[in-house]
């Protein structure tokens, strides 16, 4: 690599709107994020499913079809 045309790579503070913060490695110093891992639905199983029937489905059921 090349002297002088990259940025320094240090250590970093990530730290997310609910209160949790880790350091990993960046060009910038701190980052501020919306959402990480410990408030994000995906992961924390808080995610709901949603069943959505078909077109056909719901044409059967409205007009009692079989």
């Amino acid at each position: 690599m090349k002297k002088g045309i990259h940025p320094n790579y240090d250590k970093a503070k990530i730290t997310c709107v609910c209160g949790e913060s880790f350091e990993t490695g960046s060009t910038k110093k701190e980052m501020r994020v919306e959402i990480c891992s410990k408030c994000h639905p995906f992961y924390t199983g808080s995610q709901r499913m949603v069943e959505t029937r078909g077109r056909a489905e719901k044409f059967r059921k409205k007009y009692g079809l079989k």
